[in-house]
């Protein structure tokens, strides 16, 4: 492609995975923001949970000075407390919503234009008791945000049986569940994540044309699916890692479909973050060069 990669793409990079000494919200979090904001490669930054309200001001000021663009990812306030937004017992899914309610309002103190989270557990025995389930905890959500002022919510499609094992999940039923929100809301859609396409065992093209309608946003990264091999699942190792399914040309096939689909179009770029995350003692400055490496050189390809 030799046009220029900003006419159709916000590179944005995921704070809490090439950093996740900061995936609680503690940690080094201003340091590791102001060194992403004085990277004029990234647009975009996703951030999420910051515990201390003067550190979260703090990031604010660096977003708003670098003329940043932010998202928030709720995804660590359930991956690391194992709250359930589509659990059948209303009590457990209050615990979550409360949750994703407080994570949407940290969304607003810093404006972010967007909001993601994932869905619970996928479990076949209750598959439909907890799809409506989580129906309604969108709409719930997508209701407050929209109180809130922030823009929109989105929903991150994750495997369902390998590793985070989420109900949302395969292509079929994402495009279903975004069918069932939408005609109640209208500021949600989909994120897809190149990363969790091995794991859902979709190509690029299976798993995005199918829910093409509802995309508002995109990740790439890698995934080991050789099992016993080091960072198995779904640990986002950097491109080429050993072992793992995506690099250079993995990436431009799923550019490519994401072109297909009218997401990345020039002069509307669409917001794809890097969702990478250093394995071992590697050195998220070495992960996040390998990431921008590779997005030149699958760009380059296109």
């Amino acid at each position: 492609m030799n046009e220029s990669i900003r006419d159709y793409i916000k590179v944005g990079l995921i704070h809490f995975m090439a950093y996740p000494n900061t995936i609680k919200g503690e940690g080094p979090i201003v340091e590791t923001v102001k060194r992403i904001a004085e990277d004029e490669y990234f647009d975009v930054i996703e951030v999420t949970w910051i515990k201390d309200d003067k550190i979260r001001a703090a990031v604010k000021e660096i977003i708003d000075t670098s003329a940043l663009e932010a998202y928030y990812g709720a995804q660590p306030r359930l991956l690391t407390t194992g709250y359930n937004p589509n659990a059948i017992d209303a009590d457990e899914r209050q615990v979550a919503i409360r949750s994703l309610k407080a994570g949407i309002d940290e969304a607003a103190e810093i404006g972010a234009r967007g909001y993601a989270f994932l869905s619970g557990k996928y479990e076949e025995a209750t598959k439909d008791e907890a799809f409506a389930a989580l129906v309604d905890t969108t709409i719930e959500l997508c209701t407050y945000a929209k109180e809130k002022g922030v823009p929109r919510v989105a929903l991150e499609v994750f495997d369902f049986d390998v590793d985070k094992c989420s109900l949302i999940g395969p292509v079929a039923l994402a495009k279903q569940y975004a069918e069932a929100v939408c005609a109640k809301v209208d500021n949600f859609g989909l994120l897809v994540d190149l990363s969790h396409l091995p794991l859902l065992r979709e190509t690029a093209e299976e798993s995005l044309k199918p829910i093409r309608d509802y995309i508002v946003h995109a990740h790439m990264g890698n995934a080991v699916v050789k099992e016993g091999c080091p960072a198995y699942g779904d640990a986002h190792p950097r491109f080429g890692f050993p072992g793992g399914s995506n690099d250079v040309d993995e990436l431009v096939e799923y550019l490519r479909v994401l072109m297909d689909i009218g997401y990345l179009s020039k002069g509307k770029p669409g917001v794809v973050s890097f969702e990478v995350k250093p394995f071992g003692d590697e050195d998220p400055e070495l992960v996040i060069a390998n990431a921008k490496r590779t997005l030149n050189r699958a760009w380059a390809k296109l």
